[in-house]
């Protein structure tokens, strides 16, 4: 992606565009926000009403009753815009009264808008689950060994699978008998490493001997009704598909490849949360707790405390 930051003449008065966050925030996360930004702007009436502070305000009274998405995705939506406009009064662009209105326009009750969320936003699997779902690919084809290393990758690692996806073969790193994975997460500045079990290493080993194509990437993508191998990385929308596929082999509904990291924390906080806090990233370690650690509370803890 290549992102030009625009000069100052083309940002007076109006909304600054998300380009100047370059150096801020990775371009992954640039991407996110101008499709926000872009959102914002089609509901102001025009470039300059877009830096009121009462249109972010309607524009979220918009997002409530005109839509139905859920109160986390609006409340990300003025996130943005808010971020947009710190950045840009830092800048220089804007001043900082109106950045500082912009900050005080509250986002939507998660509790008003629960309705919305959705039940299964979060599958517990258990480890005995994770067995037979990482095992269910046929192993007699090409993309059954590459989605049984994919599927083991993501039940090990704790990594978002739009990391795994693009992994290459230099990112991953054996030591002392070990492996590892570095990659560069969200939001992240410096690579992080996180743990690969044996067996995961061992499944992608066998998919690179016996995958017929040479690329860089590990986990490459089959095209055309022949399932042809190809050299590029396999597409975020396959690998979903993939997870989703083998789960219902399995017995499993409503999986998606973000429970294998919420899984990768929920057994590691078993020993110690912070060793899943440090494996899946997290700067706050509230944050393993509460969206990553997904054990039911058992019966009879308070028996025999008296």
């Amino acid at each position: 992606m290549t992102l030009t930051v625009p000069s100052s003449a083309l940002l007076a008065a109006v909304l600054p565009d998300p380009a100047i966050l370059v150096g801020q925030l990775a371009l992954a996360s640039i991407a996110g926000y101008q499709r926000d930004i872009a959102a914002y702007r089609r509901f102001c009436d025009d470039l300059h009403t877009a830096l009121e502070p009462t249109s972010l305000a309607r524009w979220r009274t918009h997002l409530a009753q005109a839509t139905r998405l859920s109160p986390h995705t609006i409340n990300r939506r003025l996130a943005a815009v808010k971020r947009l406009v710190h950045e840009a009064a830092a800048q220089g662009y804007v001043d900082v009264a109106t950045a500082e209105a912009f900050r005080r326009v509250a986002g939507v009750q998660v509790a008003a808008l629960r309705a919305r969320l959705k039940a299964t936003a979060r599958t517990r699997i258990t480890p005995g689950q994770m067995r037979l779902l990482c095992e269910a690919p046929d192993r007699r084809t090409g993309i059954g060994w590459r989605d049984r290393a994919l599927l083991h990758t993501l039940a090990t690692s704790g990594c978002r699978v739009s990391e795994v996806v693009t992994l290459t073969t230099t990112q991953l790193l054996s030591r002392d008998g070990s492996f590892f994975l570095e990659v560069l997460g969200k939001n992240q500045t410096a690579h992080r490493t996180t743990p690969l079990s044996h067996e995961a290493y061992a499944s992608i080993q066998a998919w690179l001997a016996r995958r017929p194509v040479e690329s860089p990437y590990i986990f490459t993508s089959f095209a055309g009704k022949g399932h042809r191998p190809t050299t590029r990385p396999m597409h975020l929308s396959a690998a979903w598909r993939a997870v989703q596929r083998y789960a219902q082999r399995a017995g499993l509904r409503h999986v998606k490849p973000h429970d294998f990291r919420r899984f990768v924390g929920t057994e590691l906080a078993r020993r110690d949360i912070r060793l899943a806090q440090k494996a899946l990233g997290h700067k706050r370690i509230e944050t393993t707790a509460r969206h990553y650690v997904l054990d039911e509370l058992a019966g009879g803890l308070t028996d025999h405390l008296y």
